[in-house]
């Protein structure tokens, strides 16, 4: 009888794992989403410092300075789940930006695009065809890139910026809807879009596989080559459409058009929450990395800061993210 009591006591109910309170689920959350803690903050103390930061016209200012790098660090954040890097996105996006706005005089906006994107997809699938087919690491492979693509930069425009004929060239880039910049509205359609690609479809659940660990994707019958070849084949065409669109804002191609862009990319993704080895990541921390970035940049000006302590500043926004992330990820790991 003592036995029979012992086995349907309280004491088997000690063992199972009581649901944990809203506030306590909530503070997990939380812990895990720096970045957007982080923009709270940053936004607060920027309408503080600056009357002109909540402006109207400095907001649109803001969201065009932030969309196409936004556009730029979705290419960069699914080359990074996947496991690699690619330092050739600024210069793959002057090349885009100079040859989309040159060739045929710049006199057909669609052929504009067109070009812009055969450029971006063309230098991807270099990419993709060296990493995945031929097993280079990334980081040679597009820094190889990034030294074609910025000196062929240089020998089409002769460092003179490249001029379209066309009159509506700027049209898409100067626009607004509602208030709305369209190169916010594109940047965040293409974000939703990217989130859609790699958490609902099977190819971008083999990304993250690839990215985690790629001898056990293709364990798994994943097909890793192709999975890569298909992600910078994405991301030169998401980076071909960041140097029209650049292109359109600007009103030229200008031979310094995406000049350390990938810098900032990197940063963003780093900030909001992506995993440098691959493999983890979120759209919605990617965005809103690049945001955090475009806050402070763009207090920096208002505030007169030099260019050179605005780079300072960027260099130690990414040193305290890499903190941060790895704070996170252990705060994660103990909850577990």
């Amino acid at each position: 009888m003592t036995v029979t009591d012992r086995t349907v006591t309280p004491q088997s109910d000690e063992g199972r794992a009581a649901p944990s309170p809203a506030w306590v689920r909530g503070g997990s959350w939380l812990r895990t989403q720096y970045p957007l803690l982080i923009l709270i903050v940053l936004v607060v103390f920027a309408a503080v410092m600056s009357d002109a930061f909540l402006s109207t016209r400095n907001l649109e200012n803001l969201v065009l300075q932030m969309s196409v790098i936004g556009i730029v660090a979705l290419a960069q954040f699914i080359v990074v789940v996947s496991g690699g890097i690619d330092i050739s996105v600024g210069s793959v996006l002057g090349l885009a930006c100079v040859l989309g706005a040159g060739l045929f005089d710049g006199s057909s906006v669609i052929v504009s695009v067109l070009v812009a994107l055969a450029v971006g997809a063309a230098l991807g699938a270099v990419n993709g065809f060296l990493v995945a087919f031929r097993g280079l690491e990334p980081f040679i492979v597009t820094l190889g890139m990034l030294a074609l693509a910025r000196g062929l930069v240089y020998a089409y425009t002769e460092g003179v910026p490249v001029r379209p004929s066309a009159e509506s060239f700027t049209v898409l880039g100067t626009a607004t809807v509602a208030g709305v910049p369209v190169l916010g509205v594109i940047w965040i359609a293409i974000a939703a879009g990217m989130a859609f690609l790699l958490r609902r479809t099977v190819f971008g659940r083999r990304v993250y596989a690839v990215g985690s660990k790629r001898e056990a994707a293709h364990a798994s019958g994943v097909p890793v080559r192709g999975t890569l070849m298909g992600v910078y084949v994405i991301a030169g065409l998401l980076v071909g459409l960041g140097g029209f669109l650049l292109a359109s804002r600007v009103g030229a191609g200008t031979p310094s058009a995406g000049n350390l862009m990938e810098l900032d990319a990197i940063a963003a993704v780093v900030i909001g929450g992506a995993r440098l080895n691959g493999g983890q990541g979120r759209v919605f921390g990617a965005v809103v990395g690049t945001v955090i970035f475009g806050v402070i940049t763009n207090l920096l000006v208002l505030l007169n800061v030099s260019t050179f302590l605005q780079d300072a500043f960027r260099g130690g926004l990414i040193l305290l993210a890499v903190a941060l992330a790895t704070i996170g990820r252990s705060s994660a790991t103990r909850g577990r």
